[in-house]
């Protein structure tokens, strides 16, 4: 079967890119979706949140998939840094955001996985222009010249001029066309729990840095949360055995009962956490997206507004290209793609990196130096703004649809 684009991977990156080329492009575009699930299924269970900032925002409402959306996102109203030891009687929050952009608008919101997919499924679902396979999976992938080849294990063959890997960071496809990565595994374990209170939480962000790693209340609609935990591996080996109420009473003593009595509202998960940058973007007939793209520490909880980024940087490229009859898997426009997004990616990647391995050591010294340094941000209203800004996707060179305009 003979497509123009072949999307590996039908997570938010993947289907935020076919949903934005099938509304720029339309029936002239015909597209393939490979997955090992259908989407919106494997997402059910997703016991993770993720803050969805200004930019992202915007790219997600020019998709029209913000309006289903909407009503599970989360305004932050502001956000809490802290730096202190899990016993420490007194906690202070050492920054205080507002959580507004310049034009008054929200920077962020928290929206739960299972929500994000499912929008972003439902809108290219019942697409004519689009074709699934899934649950399928790819036994040997090849290129040349004029197209790649995707041989099915079901002995199905999807031939596109071009294939895009959305499908994270251990990609397969990566793999398979050459391209090398660096990066390594941190001796720290995610760790994801949606919680209950039975207080307010107000809209309020916490970033609390703890010697094995951040620790992060993610405010989600009707007093819920995502608590969102990167633990070093022996600690949190200990936490993902206990039963639930042990489990609960861990939470617990690193919120400090600030929200009231919390119950589990999900499934507990946690994976390895590392770090995975290739040294490309692209090779011929080929590129990368999202976490094949860019596997990055969830410190932040950046990975899916770059995933993001990437999808309305290609988005509008291949648009443009596919408007006056290019090939769309040869040319420049892919280069141009390349030096759009890496720079973003390498320059994240390298401070989330930093920031992890700045808060995890715990030492007298290094914690007054951040004590000092964070209560010195605190009083410069001007740079917390730029921050905002930067963090919020509104700044720099930025896609159309992250500046709400058309592609």
């Amino acid at each position: 079967m003979n497509f123009d684009v072949a999307i590996v991977g039908g997570s938010f990156a993947g289907l935020a890119v076919a949903r934005g080329l099938t509304q720029a492009l339309g029936p002239d575009i015909r597209l393939a979706v490979i997955d090992r699930a259908v989407p919106a299924i494997e997402h059910g269970q997703d016991s993770r949140a993720f803050a969805i900032w200004a930019g992202t925002q915007k790219i997600l409402d020019g998709l029209g998939a913000w309006d289903a959306i909407r009503d599970d996102a989360e305004t932050v109203t502001a956000i809490e840094i802290s730096d202190s030891r899990l016993d420490d009687a007194f906690r202070p929050a050492l920054v205080t955001y507002d959580a507004r952009t310049d034009d008054g608008s929200p920077a962020a919101y928290i929206v739960p996985a299972a929500s994000l997919a499912a929008a972003l499924y439902r809108s290219v679902a019942d697409d004519p222009a689009v074709t699934w396979f899934a649950p399928a999976e790819i036994e040997s992938p090849r290129w040349d010249e004029t197209a790649s080849e995707l041989t099915l294990r079901d002995g199905r063959t999807v031939t596109a001029a071009l294939t895009i890997a959305a499908d994270g960071r251990q990609s397969k496809l990566r793999d398979a066309v050459g391209i090398k990565t660096v990066g390594w595994s941190y001796p720290q374990t995610g760790i994801v729990a949606r919680v209950k209170f039975d207080q307010p939480h107000g809209g309020v962000a916490i970033q609390h840095f703890l010697p094995g790693g951040p620790f992060a209340i993610l405010p989600l609609a009707h007093d819920r949360a995502c608590i969102t935990w990167s633990a070093d591996n022996e600690e949190a080996a200990r936490m993902i055995a206990l039963d639930d109420e042990s489990f609960l009473g861990e939470l617990d003593r690193r919120i400090g009962g600030r929200f009231g009595a919390i119950t589990l509202d999900g499934p507990r998960q946690s994976w390895p956490l590392d770090l995975r940058l290739p040294r490309r973007l692209i090779a011929p007939r080929f590129a990368l997206v999202g976490d094949a793209a860019h596997g990055v520490h969830p410190i932040a909880g950046q990975g899916v507004n770059l995933a993001l980024r990437d999808a309305a940087a290609m988005i509008e490229i291949l648009a443009d290209a596919g408007r006056i009859g290019l090939d769309f898997g040869n040319g420049t426009h892919l280069e141009n793609y390349q030096r759009w997004r890496r720079f973003d990616s390498m320059m994240s990647a390298t401070l989330y990196d930093g920031l992890n391995r700045t808060f995890a050591v715990d030492s007298m010294v290094m914690r007054a130096g951040r004590g000092v340094a964070l209560g010195m941000l605190d009083r410069l209203p001007s740079l917390k703004e730029m921050i905002i800004a930067e963090a919020a996707g509104v700044t720099g060179d930025l896609p159309k649809l992250a500046r709400g305009l058309p592609v």
